[in-house]
Order: C-alpha cells, then sequence, then structure tokens
C-alpha cells in the first residue's frame, strides 16, 4: 500500500473520561470523519498506566502500558496526548514532535509552561501542535484567536474558564449553599476532582489565561508573574453583599494590555454586574470575552468540561491535523514576535469592592474615606449596615491602580475603628 493510501495511524495516550470519549467517537463516527479528511484512520494502540482496568469503547487489543513505544512506531502519524501532568507528558509530546509526528492535546498545564518552545519543536519538524481543548473544552476559541483575530488588535480577554468553580459559586449564589456543600456537590456530579486544588485555588484557571494572553497578544507570558487567587476565600457575605448592590461573583480570568502595551494575566474573584451575560453563565459552563478594536467586543458560550464535550474539539483537532497530512501542509504557526513585557496585577486598572466591619461611632466614615483619599482612591459607592457589634460599611471604588487599591486596603486594616477586612473583590465588566 502507497504512503498515500495508508490509513493515517493515531496513538490515543490516556484513556480516562475524556480519552475514553475520543475512541467512542472516533469509532462511532468512523466513516464520516474519513470522508471529511478524504483518507481512512485508525487507532493504533491506547496508551494507558494500568492495563488491568477495563475501559468502554476500546479494543483490549489496542492497550498498552508502553506509552513511548506506541508514541514511536512507525504505524503512529499523530499523537493524541490526554495522560496529562508535565513532565512525561512533556517529553512524549517532544518526542512525538522530533520525530515529525503532529500532536494534539488537551493538557493546559503542559502548553502553558512549554507552549512557545513545543511550537517552536514543530516548526523545525513539519510536524503540527494543536490544543483547543485545552482552554474551555467544547468552545471553539484558540481557533479564532489564532485565525479570526489575525488582522485586528486584540485588547483584553476575560471570562470564566474553569467549571468546577463556576458550578460552586452558582450553587452558593442560587441556592444559598456553604462552599464545602457546594464542592461536595461538584465532587459528586464529577465535576471536581478528589483532590480539587487545581481548580479552587485557581492555578487551572491561570494556565488557560497564560495560553490565552500568548495568543491574543503573540507574546511570551512570564508565568511568575501571574496573579492567581482562588474562591476558597469567597464567603456567603460576599455573595450577599454583592447580590444586594446588584452583582455576582465570578472566578475570572483577565488577559489584558496595558496603555504602556505591557501584559497583564490574573485570576481571581470578581464582581460582576447582575446585567452582565457573564453573570447568566451558571454551573460548568463557560464564558471568554474578547475585546479588539476593530470588532469590538466578541463572546464564546459553552460546555467547558466533560468527556464528550472535551472530546468534541479533540477530534476537530485531529481532522484538522489529518487534512494537513493528506494535502501535505502546515497548520498555521504560532509565532510570538512582540517581545512583551508581563507585568504584575499591581499594573492593571480595576476597581474594588470592600467589605469592612467597623467600630459604631462618630467619625468613622470620615476616617476610611481619609485612607481613600491619601492613596488617591476615589470612591463610587458607600453603603452602611447593621449597627453596634455588626456595624459593617461596603464601599466600592472608581477604577484605579491595583497597586494603590492594594494599598489602601492594607492601610484600612490598621485603622483603629476597622475591626476587620471581611472581604475584598475586584469589579469587572461595568460598561
Amino acid at each position: 500500500m502507497s504512503e498515500e493510501m495508508r490509513p493515517i495511524g493515531i496513538a490515543l495516550l490516556g484513556a480516562g473520561v475524556v480519552g475514553s470519549a475520543v475512541a467512542k467517537l472516533l469509532t462511532e463516527h468512523h466513516d464520516e470523519l474519513a470522508d471529511r479528511i478524504g483518507r481512512d484512520f485508525r487507532i493504533v494502540g491506547v496508551g494507558v498506566r494500568d492495563k488491568t482496568k477495563s475501559r468502554e469503547h476500546i479494543d483490549p487489543s489496542l492497550i498498552t502500558s508502553d506509552v513511548q513505544a506506541l508514541a514511536a512506531d512507525p504505524a503512529v502519524d499523530v499523537v493524541i496526548e490526554l495522560i496529562g501532568g508535565t513532565d512525561d507528558a512533556a517529553v512524549l509530546v517532544a518526542d512525538a514532535l522530533k520525530s515529525g509526528r503532529s500532536v494534539v492535546t488537551a493538557n493546559k498545564a503542559l502548553i502553558a509552561r512549554e507552549g512557545t518552545a513545543l511550537h517552536a519543536l514543530a516548526a523545525s519538524h513539519d510536524a503540527d501542535l494543536y490544543y483547543e481543548a485545552a482552554v474551555a473544552g467544547a468552545i471553539p476559541l484558540l481557533r479564532p484567536l489564532r485565525e479570526s483575530f489575525i488582522g485586528d488588535r486584540i485588547t483584553k480577554v476575560l471570562g470564566i474558564v474553569n467549571g468546577t468553580t463556576n458550578f460552586i459559586l452558582s450553587s452558593m449564589t442560587e441556592h444559598g449553599t456553604t462552599y464545602d456543600t457546594a464542592l461536595a456537590q461538584a465532587q459528586a456530579l464529577g465535576y471536581a476532582e478528589a483532590d480539587p486544588s487545581a481548580d479552587v485555588l485557581g492555578l487551572d484557571s491561570a494556565a488557560k489565561a497564560t495560553t490565552l494572553a500568548r495568543l491574543a497578544f503573540h507574546s511570551e507570558v512570564d508565568s511568575a508573574k501571574v496573579s492567581v487567587q482562588g474562591i476558597t476565600s469567597v464567603t456567603a457575605g460576599d455573595i450577599a453583599a454583592a447580590k444586594a448592590m446588584g452583582f455576582v461573583v465570578k472566578l475570572l480570568a483577565v488577559a489584558e494590555l496595558t496603555p504602556q502595551d505591557e501584559i497583564v494575566v490574573r485570576v481571581h474573584p470578581s464582581l460582576v454586574p447582575a446585567s452582565h451575560p457573564l453573570a447568566s453563565v451558571h454551573d460548568a459552563f463557560n464564558a471568554v470575552f474578547i475585546n479588539a478594536e476593530a470588532a469590538g467586543e466578541v463572546m464564546f458560550y459553552g460546555r467547558g468540561a466533560g468527556g464528550t464535550p472535551t472530546a468534541s474539539a479533540i477530534i476537530g483537532d485531529f481532522v484538522t491535523v489529518a487534512r494537513n497530512i493528506v494535502q501535505g501542509s502546515r497548520g498555521h504557526e504560532v509565532v510570538a514576535y512582540r517581545h512583551l513585557q508581563t507585568q504584575t496585577i499591581g499594573a492593571a486598572r480595576t476597581r474594588y469592592y470592600v467589605n469592612l466591619q467597623v467600630a459604631d461611632q462618630p467619625g468613622v466614615l470620615a476616617s476610611i474615606a481619609n485612607v481613600f483619599a491619601q492613596r488617591g482612591v476615589s470612591i463610587q459607592v458607600v453603603r452602611q449596615d447593621g449597627a453596634g457589634e455588626d456595624a459593617r460599611i461596603v464601599l466600592r471604588t472608581h477604577e484605579a491602580l491595583d497597586r494603590d487599591l492594594d494599598a489602601t486596603v492594607a492601610a484600612l486594616r490598621t485603622l483603629p475603628q476597622v475591626r476587620e477586612v471581611l472581604g475584598v473583590m475586584r469589579v469587572e465588566g461595568e460598561r
């Protein structure tokens, strides 16, 4: 059989929830996918860590625990990497690209850490590297960033890119559940891992935000300067205060350019106006806004997690790679040509919500306002609640440099009239 007629060979590395869904879709839609590609394809093997586990939708004869040998099999043209982690995956993906094999992956941590180096390997060995599923699951987001906006200038990307935390915050907001109860529900439904740290601490969102920034701004991003804050400190009081002001709490990933053309990437809980489309993104769904100079504001929405939705994006990437093989071409190269500086969150212009427990005595508000004024931060809205031991002042600021807002909150903590800073959160999405 000539090379042009030989079925395109796939090494599927990983057979968990997503890997099994990929195998299922490749099998069930084989004939139609082959027609779209223009050539037949087959799964050469499925690499797993534990061969003893039973797996649906996968021929047992295809399963092997020698993933390196599988990825190097001469019959393999495309490696689909779904084993997760970074160290072992980095070696497997790099070796595949060096051998001229194209790679499809959903590994957001790997792409955030090694994306630029892996793209360089792919380019130098005439291979493709695609990872649509690494950010926002089934939502077609990276391809538009890479291709559709290539003639525009993107200034900001923000959105909800983690389904686990959005489910937890939605449950706390809509049903009044505690954080611990909402997390347990997410785990029971399969939205959260047994160890949810990467999700609830914001690390998963940060990896995705780094990739979004790299593609949006055509520049490498210094991951050490990415600001990450999760949702573990969000309280029922924050949720209630937000609701009283017409806001909801969401964990947002933000990548933006400053007026000095520097990159700021940040992940943190935010107050979002109840009228904003992001406020209506519930449960495990994701949504991302792209702000571009010519196109304006564009929104992407859909399922951001789950086996089948994620597999949909992976299959889409595989078909693209397979078509390139048939046509003897390569996909669009990602070039970080701008070499922009990455700044910490202090360089961003943000707004703050601050919830203070205060002494119930005359002059407290004036003292607090003076702290803001001394640092050049203007107060937009003030609300006073309770009395006696429960006296509280809730403020929302105008836009200011984040470093000045942070310094203001630090000064408030030392003010004798402030008994406790109950909550601090940034405000996004006001129009």
